[in-house]
């Protein structure tokens, strides 16, 4: 059968190319798929401890039975952060859009605008901005790339958790990809309640979350070269070693 199976980030300079496609038995598992991948890659084996891995936008267990035009996604560990990560939560309950990705310059007062109502009487805005330094290094510019869909799902599925687990009225949540200069705005997260506290909460949460489990990556580019910046292991519940068994991942949405 035959599968496309996509690299990003680290993984993507391993092998050399977004993407492939691979003629594998007709009976072959997600594990197997690594350990081809691993067999004609040059260091992926490096990374297959800490990787995670999607069929088709959702998060897989490496068990899983592929089938033919399957899309499968090999996934380092996300740009940066830290966070608690709940593998059982679903889909918004509201049809309403509450989340996006974007490549032109966030406007925060626009979403502020867009969200508050006369009731809130809190609106917290975390804005995720390009630093000038890291790593003890002068930072040039910064370059994201996502897995688009899976993370626009799962930015959706987060906003919606927000909602059912914190006394909060609304939520927004807006990424930019591709190059962005110092000062500009990569990520911004914005909670309108009634009350100061659950406000504050469900920000704190949504951005430590996202930035440990969406599929979303940073390269950073300094005056002396680029790296893709370091991320966090993935949750236990979305990584497991090709070959060793697994509990059950269930993605976000279920159907990032």
């Amino acid at each position: 059968m035959q599968v496309r199976v996509l690299f990003f980030g680290r993984l993507k300079d391993l092998a050399g190319r977004p993407s492939d496609w691979l003629s594998l038995p007709e009976d072959a598992t997600l594990a197997d798929l690594v350990r081809h991948c691993e067999s004609r890659i040059p260091g992926l084996k490096d990374w297959s401890h800490s990787m995670a891995m999607a069929i088709n936008q959702q998060y897989a267990d490496p068990q899983s039975r592929l089938k033919t035009g399957d899309e499968v996604a090999l996934l380092p560990p996300v740009s940066e952060g830290s966070g608690e990560y709940d593998p059982s939560a679903g889909e918004p309950g509201e049809p309403k859009i509450r989340a996006a990705i974007v490549r032109e310059p966030i406007d925060t007062q626009a979403i502020v605008e867009l969200i508050k109502r006369p009731e809130d009487g809190a609106l917290a805005c975390f804005a995720g901005m390009v630093r000038n330094h890291s790593r003890g290094r002068r930072t040039l510019y910064l370059e994201y790339e996502a897995y688009e869909g899976m993370a626009l799902r799962q930015m959706e599925a987060l906003a919606g958790q927000a909602l059912a687990q914190f006394e909060v009225r609304d939520v927004r949540i807006v990424h930019r990809l591709g190059r962005l200069e110092i000062g500009e705005t990569s990520v911004l997260i914005v909670v309108a309640s009634a009350h100061r506290a659950a406000a504050f909460e469900a920000g704190r949460w949504l951005i430590d979350t996202l930035k440990r489990s969406v599929p979303i990556w940073k390269k950073e580019h300094f005056v002396d070269g680029a790296v893709w910046a370091d991320g966090e292991p993935f949750p236990p519940q979305l990584s497991h070693p090709p070959g060793t068994p697994g509990q059950p991942c269930a993605s976000k949405p279920k159907a990032p």
